[in-house]
């Protein structure tokens, strides 16, 4: 056997070992959801005719041509019974696209279509595209919304980093073929993490979104925002308000922005979101909920204090470590919600749980005090409770 023939069957019987490996729930969880024992999908789960060369004349070593760096910050959908996550794939090369990954049960078993995502350009072509929400519209379409990147052309000669990012948009019927149309218009100068809601608010097209003055730093920018289209082929918000702003030394201190679309429940449309705080060893991002109204969708009716996710063990380790990051859920006709959640700019997991458990944890968990004292008053009131509670019993 060639050398050639030989690696190729121990790579691929290694892949398809690694998409054949069963999931496991990980025990004695917080009560709120379940975390599982494996990444849902890795840079491995990519399918090596997107990596290998795989003509033994002009590659007998059957080495890797195409290197994918990492899989991360996917969409999500269920469509006739099957999950789909468009997940950001990111290159070697540093370049994203968008690829769509398929499962039976949701945790586990996720294997990449045989071909990525074909994204249409605007006459203003992306230079990176990534972090893809997608949201089946009431009407009819399946939109996915992106941030597209470009160089920023004011700065200085030399400043190779500066970037604009603005919210890209497209829509399909089947996550294949795509149309793509105007990025969104703000006046905001960068906006990122932008996501549309599932329904006409006013029988009008409505977006979270994040008004931002620089690429990384929010500057004025006060938190999630919340704006309205007349359009979504042309899309433009001339007024955005703040639905979840910003607060001193919280979880959300430097930044946040909404996950996914927010979910629908009786009791008001269901939020995650990312909360991003400065430490010493950088950038912190966790995930957090909160709830809003079920007929004024930006307005917050709870919000419980601290994070829903952090990072834990390996997750904290990756390209960009300290990291969680959501922008896909799946909440089943059940009732049971699946939770997409990247960990380090590197892999993605899966957090299970039902509607019922979230809207426990919104409605009962109490609000950040913001202070310490008042922290401290939060904690002994539970104890009392707990003793008198023990005492009773």
């Amino acid at each position: 056997m060639s050398l050639f023939e030989e690696r190729k069957q121990q790579l691929t019987a290694r892949y398809e070992q690694l998409i054949n490996r069963r999931n496991e729930q990980l025990p004695c969880g917080n009560g709120i959801y379940d975390r599982y024992r494996y990444p849902v999908l890795t840079a491995e789960h990519a399918p090596l005719i997107w990596k290998y060369d795989f003509n033994p004349q002009t590659n007998p070593y059957f080495s890797e041509r195409l290197g994918v760096n990492g899989v991360f910050n996917p969409g999500a959908i269920e469509l006739n019974g099957k999950f789909y996550l468009a997940a950001r794939v990111e290159g070697v090369d540093r370049k994203s696209f968008f690829a769509i990954a398929e499962s039976d049960n949701g945790i586990d078993g996720f294997r990449f279509w045989n071909r990525p995502i074909v994204m249409p350009e605007t006459e203003d072509p992306d230079i990176n595209v990534y972090d893809m929400r997608l949201v089946q519209h009431e009407d009819g379409w399946i939109y996915g919304l992106f941030c597209t990147e470009r160089k920023d052309p004011a700065a200085p000669q030399g400043d190779l980093s500066s970037a604009i990012a603005q919210c890209g948009i497209a829509r399909t019927k089947d996550l294949i073929t795509w149309e793509r149309l105007d990025d969104l218009k703000t006046r905001s100068p960068q906006q990122r993490n932008v996501v549309l809601h599932p329904e006409f608010v006013n029988g009008k097209y409505a977006f979270y979104t994040r008004p931002q003055d620089g690429f990384i730093d929010t500057g004025s920018g006060g938190g999630i925002g919340w704006g309205l289209s007349d359009s979504i082929e042309h899309a433009v918000i001339d007024q955005e308000i703040i639905v979840d702003d910003r607060k001193y030394h919280t979880i959300k201190e430097v930044k946040n922005g909404q996950g996914p679309a927010p979910i629908k429940t009786a009791k008001g449309w269901l939020h995650i979101a990312h909360g991003v705080r400065g430490t010493a060893a950088g950038l912190r991002y966790v995930l957090y909920a909160f709830l809003t109204d079920l007929h004024e969708p930006h307005r917050v009716t709870h919000r419980p204090g601290g994070h829903l996710i952090a990072p834990e063990g390996e997750e904290r380790v990756g390209d960009v470590s300290n990291v969680v990051f959501c922008n896909g859920v799946i909440a089943r006709a059940n009732g049971d919600v699946y939770i997409y959640y990247a960990s380090s700019d590197t892999r993605v997991h899966v957090a299970t749980t039902t509607i019922d458990r979230l809207l426990d944890y919104v409605l009962h968990t109490p609000e950040d005090p913001l202070r310490s004292y008042a922290c401290v008053q939060q904690r002994l009131e539970l104890i009392a409770r707990n003793e008198q509670q023990t005492a009773m019993q």
